[in-house]
């Protein structure tokens, strides 16, 4: 039953909905939303195309493409649900103005908006925790929002250090009470871990 589920929401209709750059021009709706944030060149729209069978998300080989929030909206559950591409961070290249503009709407749309269920923090398990992650990690510990944590690219990585970065990552989300203690490791290009991630997607809305 669950793999029925899970097959008849991920390979439904999805549509792009807006990109936002003011809280102002955010959807007036009800629907249950789940953002993806990760730093710059961790595969987020890579890995939201993967997990929604289509390529909807814009990715591109210039890290900090996306300026926005972008919201898309996938049927097959009850009303439907959105998902939200948020802007990466910690890429230098783009302008100070710009870099300040976008995590300040990230981090006013995270801690304001009422529908959000669930954050999923995207990490390159190659690259590990870097200061912005744990940053933001201290952000959502200090306004209580939930998060999980997801590695990407976890194919660069042999089994032995697969289970190194994983350990590292659950030394440090333990001691963080907003953290979900589970975390997803994923490889777009290997598909693999896309399944589990649409799976926790589907618990989270069940529970809504």
């Amino acid at each position: 039953m669950a793999n029925l589920l899970v097959n008849k929401i991920f390979n439904g209709n999805c549509e792009f909905l807006l990109s936002v750059n003011n809280l102002t021009q955010l959807p007036n709706n009800h629907f249950p939303e789940i953002a993806f944030i990760g730093a710059s060149n961790v595969g987020k729209s890579s890995l939201i195309n993967a997990l929604i069978g289509k390529k909807i998300a814009l990715t591109s080989a210039t890290p900090g493409r996306t300026q926005y929030l972008n919201f898309f909206k996938i049927s097959g559950f009850r009303d439907g649900f959105i998902i939200v591409d948020m802007p990466g961070y910690g890429y230098a290249k783009n302008s100070l103005d710009s870099i300040k503009h976008w995590q300040q709407l990230s981090i006013d749309y995270l801690y304001n908006r009422q529908n959000l269920k669930r954050v999923f923090l995207l990490i390159e398990a190659q690259k590990g925790l870097k200061d912005h992650d744990q940053e933001l990690m201290e952000f959502f510990k200090s306004y209580n929002v939930n998060f999980q944590v997801v590695l990407t690219k976890i194919d660069k990585l042999n089994l032995s250090d697969q289970q190194l970065a994983l350990e590292k990552i659950n030394n440090h989300i333990k001691l963080n009470p907003w953290a979900i203690p589970k975390v997803i490791t994923t490889s777009f290009k290997k598909n693999y871990g896309i399944f589990e991630l649409q799976n926790e997607i589907v618990k989270i809305l069940e529970g809504c």
